[in-house]
């Protein structure tokens, strides 16, 4: 049976219940049970992204409105000679959350004899599809795929060689976090590295909100299925007995805090059953399900500044919705 390395330097199965699938049903139980029993419920955005949630986001990233995929594939495209240039010759790339490294395979082709490629994902099977790929495309890279949460800072390693390194955060991922959260995360992967080592990241700017919801709040509801699929996994895994039709859609920007923000709103006073655990709705009382957070270059920078990183290139497309930063860790 293939095998991958697991942080925390361990080996780790492709079989789930090897894998200590078990483990990762009882931790969904304790977010989800304490989430929903908090005085303002919600759900650790996460768990959005089963293998049905992550179907449903790549029709997302197809939908007109969803500007997002669609506008950061164009910046690379038209800057990928510059962006492997940034970034330098002989070097480690370590992606968080890789998924299915359909972004970094590119990057990688162009980029100056680098080193080793290291994709995190929490899933084995999508990162051995990945990695049969990658060698496949790109015969003598050595390719090591780890399985770990990428919120952890264990699971990035530790740094054993002295080549340079920079870790591959695209996406907007970072948008899900709170300021404090994006911080601790960044600090965490400033950990891995040393002084000359960067970090490539994709942010989502400020801009109208009409666009900004449009984004996330279609017309043909894909989203809002995205949504509920997180009530229907709990049904599914932890014998929930959410009734999704009494459940609706809603995302709107926070302009003060300048995110868009994603909820589940009860349509009527209700009782619901998770895993034994009654969890009472009041009518309008709402699930908070996942931030977006929108950045100005000059937040940008403060934040990459708190944790330790100084950004040296932007790329942006035509309107300035979104931005490539590549910065330098002190």
């Amino acid at each position: 049976m293939r095998t991958l390395k697991a942080s925390g330097n361990a080996s780790l199965s492709t079989d789930p219940e090897e894998n200590g699938h078990s483990e990762a049903v009882s931790e969904f139980s304790r977010d989800v049970i304490r989430g929903l029993t908090s005085p303002r419920k919600t759900l650790p955005c996460k768990y959005l992204y089963d293998e049905a949630g992550s179907l449903i986001f790549e029709q997302i990233c197809e939908l007109d409105d969803y500007y997002l995929t669609r506008t950061e594939s164009e910046i690379f495209s038209k800057n990928l000679p510059a962006i492997a240039e940034a970034l330098g010759r002989d070097v480690t790339m370590i992606e968080p959350g890789a998924g299915n490294c359909e972004k970094a395979q590119p990057l990688l082709a162009i980029m100056d004899t680098p080193r080793c490629y290291i994709p995190i994902d929490i899933s084995p099977e999508i990162l051995l599809a990945a990695e049969s790929r990658i060698e496949t495309a790109l015969p003598g890279l050595q390719v090591q795929p780890v399985i770990g949460d990428f919120t952890m800072p264990e699971s990035l390693g530790e740094k054993t060689a002295e080549n340079k390194e920079v870790i591959f955060f695209p996406g907007s991922t970072i948008g899900n976090f709170t300021w404090e959260q994006a911080r601790t995360l960044l600090q965490g992967f400033g950990s891995r590295l040393s002084a000359g080592d960067g970090l490539l990241l994709g942010v989502d700017l400020v801009k109208d909100s009409v666009i900004l919801e449009r984004a996330y709040h279609d017309d043909q509801h894909v989203t809002e299925a995205f949504n509920k699929n997180l009530l229907q996994r709990i049904n599914r895994e932890l014998n929930g007995d959410f009734d999704l039709d009494a459940f609706a859609h809603k995302a709107f920007y926070h302009p003060l805090r300048q995110r868009v923000e994603m909820h589940l709103v009860s349509l009527k006073s209700q009782r619901v059953n998770i895993d034994g655990v009654q969890i009472d709705f009041e009518e309008g009382e709402t699930i908070h399900t996942e931030n977006s957070h929108k950045y100005t270059l000059e937040t940008l920078e403060t934040l990459l500044a708190d944790a330790g990183f100084h950004p040296q290139q932007y790329w942006t497309d035509k309107n300035k919705h979104y931005a490539l930063c590549y910065a330098d860790f002190a």
